[in-house]
């Protein structure tokens, strides 16, 4: 079942990462284009209207949609400076300790971007040029926020099996 559980984490938090990489992959493609059109006013073209809000939502989700993947990796920054001198058991409770507190920062992260997403839903607010709703950014944000609370809930569980000598799976 753990296994199963993990396969499934796994996926979703692929799945997250690489739909990030793909709206990276776009906002490229459009910022080269835009920058072209720019480039080429002269002969007609122009750049892409709202552009730069395009990628503020991009890059904000992409941000949220890579952390699901960084956390399961455990890619996250670390100082490890006096890692070598604790015993391997002290270790295995560091790291227990630092995917629970971790689970706690996505979650206060998940709740407010929840909460943000309603306030500006609520209030109607758009971007200026595109006029975009900005609470569908927020949505997309909390997308991904709401994955990496599941990984970090799993996290939890692997490095407690870890902890009590269930594996390192």
């Amino acid at each position: 079942m753990y296994r199963t559980l993990a396969k499934s984490v796994e996926f979703l938090a692929r799945a997250m990462a690489l739909a990030g990489g793909a709206v990276l992959a776009v906002l490229i493609v459009m910022t080269v284009a835009s920058i072209i059109g720019r480039a080429l006013i002269g002969l007609g073209l122009g750049p892409i209207p709202g552009d730069f809000e395009l990628v503020e939502i991009g890059v904000g989700f992409a941000i949220f949609a890579f952390l699901p993947w960084c956390q399961l990796k455990q890619g996250h920054a670390r100082v490890d400076l006096f890692q070598g001198a604790m015993s391997p058991r002290l270790n295995k409770a560091i790291d227990f300790g630092s995917d629970v507190l971790m689970a706690v920062a996505a979650s206060l992260i998940a709740w407010r971007l929840i909460l943000g997403l309603f306030d500006k839903k609520g209030y109607f607010e758009t971007t200026f040029i595109l006029q975009f709703p900005i609470w569908m950014a927020y949505a997309a944000c909390a997308a991904g926020a709401l994955v990496f609370v599941v990984v970090a809930a799993f996290c939890i569980l692997r490095s407690g099996r870890v902890l009590i000598g269930l594996g390192n799976d």
